[in-house]
């Protein structure tokens, strides 16, 4: 793979994750609240560059005290934020989150961060980077939806490899099938990451792994990595002809919230650093074990041979 100025450019949403004190597993049940810096493009870009590579976050923020921590914790990781926008007609989107060893119940106040319009996307950008990513949470309003689309073929034509992660829930897009073709017009050629969650909640019903697998090949993507919970994962690439499972590795759950982001900043980072899928997955599945038993964010700094350890 051809590196490029950046490894990442991560687009979408940059919010406060408001992290329920102790576990529960409902808001019902949640009284106390920390708060954390969130959204998937936003941590994955973090995690890249905790791990030494060089990211770039396409985002927007309210003009207000919220907006400004957010991009502040960001920047603290080194990542460039000259691409997150500051909104002043919307107010900094926040989640409520229960902390759990599972999958976490969430409530999402949405506001800055749609805020995505095309100038948010200039092809010195785009071209300036080895990967472009996503996430079904930005692809599921508008304005952000549309441009996102625009920006992931702009990528592609300047070069850029495309990323998703598959993190669809009906409460924040309800039209399940518009999010299907969404999907398939983002991810041609491109990387896929999805939890079983996900595509239970993306099919509406329990699918088995191979139809998973062949929805995301069968719309174009080169490789598909489904995770499994403490069943480890399964990866798919070549578009299906390889395919192997990896097992997960034990660990206290200390906090779950982010720990998806984990995996996939340990894939891509083993990939720019030119491994195989395998020797990814493998560095994926310790990264997330980092942040399964880490309450919290990450450390500012993660030794990148932490991933390869034996």
């Amino acid at each position: 793979m051809k590196l490029k100025r950046y490894g990442l450019v991560a687009a979408g949403e940059l919010l406060a994750d408001l992290i329920g004190s102790e576990f529960r597993d409902s808001l019902l049940d949640t009284e106390h609240y920390h708060r954390f810096p969130g959204g998937s493009p936003a941590n994955l870009a973090a995690n890249l560059a905790r791990l030494g590579h060089s990211a770039a976050l396409i985002a927007s923020v309210g003009d207000d005290n919220l907006g400004q921590y957010l991009t502040t914790e960001v920047a603290r990781t080194g990542v460039d934020i000259s691409g997150v926008a500051t909104d002043a007609s919307h107010p900094t989107s926040l989640v409520l989150v229960s902390r759990t060893q599972g999958t976490p119940d969430f409530i999402a106040y949405r506001a800055a961060d749609c805020q995505l319009h095309p100038h948010h996307f200039p092809d010195h950008l785009l071209a300036e980077t080895t990967l472009f990513h996503t996430t079904c949470f930005a692809l599921s309003r508008e304005p952000a939806r549309s441009n996102l689309l625009e920006a992931a073929r702009r990528a592609r034509q300047l070069g850029a490899r495309v990323s998703l992660d598959a993190n669809y829930a009906p409460a924040l897009w309800p039209d399940r099938q518009q999010a299907q073709r969404v999907i398939a017009e983002y991810i041609q050629e491109g990387l896929v990451k999805l939890s079983q969650d996900d595509a239970l909640r993306l099919f509406g019903q329990p699918v088995e792994d191979e139809l998973v697998l062949n929805f995301f090949h069968g719309h174009g993507a080169e490789l598909v990595c489904y995770t499994l919970g403490a069943g480890g994962s399964i990866l798919s690439w070549e578009g299906g002809r390889q395919q192997q499972r990896i097992p997960v590795e034990p660990v206290e759950v200390k906090d779950a919230t982010g720990a998806g982001d984990a995996y996939w900043s340990g894939f891509l980072s083993a990939l720019l650093d030119g491994h195989s899928p395998e020797q990814c997955a493998r560095a994926g599945t310790r990264m997330a074990a980092l942040k399964l038993g880490t309450e919290g964010v990450l450390p500012v700094r993660v030794g990148r041979e932490y991933l390869y350890q034996e």
